[in-house]
């Protein structure tokens, strides 16, 4: 018998696992990919998912990956350029952008240190259920061979098409259509920091990562999914010409290290983050639009979130753990409604002249262009940026 059974060994997954371990419970990590496999994402990890690492003991394994540390920021719209960096959050001003093969095969190995049992090539094909309907446990096929596994909390970390999501048949609080498809790729040897484009219609950001790539990725209407993936590779190449040119001129000459990845497929949703027996983490629960890359960030503070709701609440009867899940609900949603809306907002891909105003008063003055990378990173909100300062400006 297993305190909690958690579903998925990504960036979720893993902390997850890891803090209940280290909460003193037993835990079982189930994941149906072997530790150290690659997955869509943007990478970025911004100041407030640094200070998780850090405050997991993890963060420097990250950086001696060979991750370099973000330490500006430049984004550039219409006439308008930011440069410079937030203020960060305990102590950490700088972004990463590790790649996913090592970010969540440190943050496995770190669950596993922690005592939590990990199984791979692990397929969950059913739930188990007491007689009043309560998820007990979990069924299926580890290499091939059946097995069964009971527990206190059957937790979902397996992402946007989560099967603990589809067993439990948790239900979309929230859902929006689909806005952007993306597509990126790395390429040696082109020089970045973290750089962030915008025009009608367009996006494009570079990201430096792991061993000396840069991740350049591109953003296109989700109405253009059809034109754009009949011809990714020129439409990719073309987009970054019109909204980054600078960044172009970099490329040009090069081919890609790597192949062309993509996908339109950028769901916007809040599921029912809990249930009797049951909760879900990351994009289990809740997704949006990778264009703002919160996704990793907010994995994080889920994670974090459940274990500190669950203290002294797991293993301690049905009504107690269903008050802890209902208060993690409710948590969730409170703190990353604001991001959802703000990032449906860019996902819109069409700047308006009220906020264009806006940026330009920001870029006059150091400090403020602080606090709108914050809101950027997820530290404030956008009413932190309405300073006296800023009102005047306007």
């Amino acid at each position: 018998m297993f305190d909690a059974i958690v579903i998925g060994a990504r960036c979720a997954g893993a902390p997850t696992a890891m803090l209940l371990a280290r909460a003193g419970y037993r835990v079982l990590l189930l994941d149906k990919a072997q530790p150290g496999t690659d997955t869509l994402s943007t990478h970025l990890v911004h100041q407030p998912g640094v200070a998780a690492l850090a405050r997991w003991g993890v963060l420097e394994q990250v950086r001696a990956s060979g991750c370099p540390p973000l330490e500006r920021v430049s984004y550039e719209i219409a006439d308008i350029r930011l440069e410079g960096c937030g203020r960060g959050v305990e102590g950490q001003r700088s972004g990463i952008a590790p790649r996913r093969q090592v970010l969540d095969a440190i943050l496995a190995d770190a669950a596993v240190a922690s005592g939590v049992e990990l199984r791979d090539r692990c397929t969950v094909t059913g739930l188990l259920r007491d007689d009043d309907g309560r998820v007990v446990g979990v069924e299926g096929t580890h290499r091939r061979r059946a097995f069964t596994e009971r527990a206190h909390l059957v937790i979902g970390a397996d992402g946007m098409r989560s099967t603990v999501a589809r067993l439990a048949q948790a239900a979309y609080s929230v859902a929006d259509p689909r806005l952007t498809c993306a597509y990126y790729t790395y390429w040696a040897d082109v020089p970045a920091g973290l750089e962030l484009y915008e025009g009608p219609g367009s996006w494009t950001a570079a990201v430096p990562t792991n061993d000396g790539l840069t991740l350049v990725l591109t953003y296109f209407p989700q109405s253009r999914f059809e034109e754009v993936r009949a011809g990714a590779s020129e439409a990719y190449l073309r987009q970054v010409e019109a909204t980054a040119p600078a960044l172009y001129e970099r490329l040009r000459g090069k081919e890609p290290a790597e192949r062309l990845r993509g996908t339109g497929d950028q769901q916007n949703y809040f599921r029912k983050a809990a249930g009797p027996g049951w909760a879900l983490v990351g994009d289990a629960g809740h997704h949006k639009d990778s264009i703002t890359a919160r996704g990793i960030s907010d994995a994080f503070l889920q994670a974090e979130a459940l274990v500190r709701l669950l203290d002294g609440r797991l293993g301690a009867g049905p009504e107690r753990l269903d008050a802890a899940l209902a208060d993690f609900a409710d948590e969730r949603d409170r703190a990353l409604m604001p991001g959802y809306e703000s990032t449906l907002a860019v996902a819109r891909l069409a700047p308006h002249e009220q906020r264009l105003s806006l940026l330009r008063a920001v870029q006059t003055d150091a400090e403020l262009t602080s606090i709108y990378f914050d809101m950027v990173a997820g530290i404030g909100t956008a009413s932190a940026l309405y300073t006296p300062k800023l009102l005047s400006l306007l």
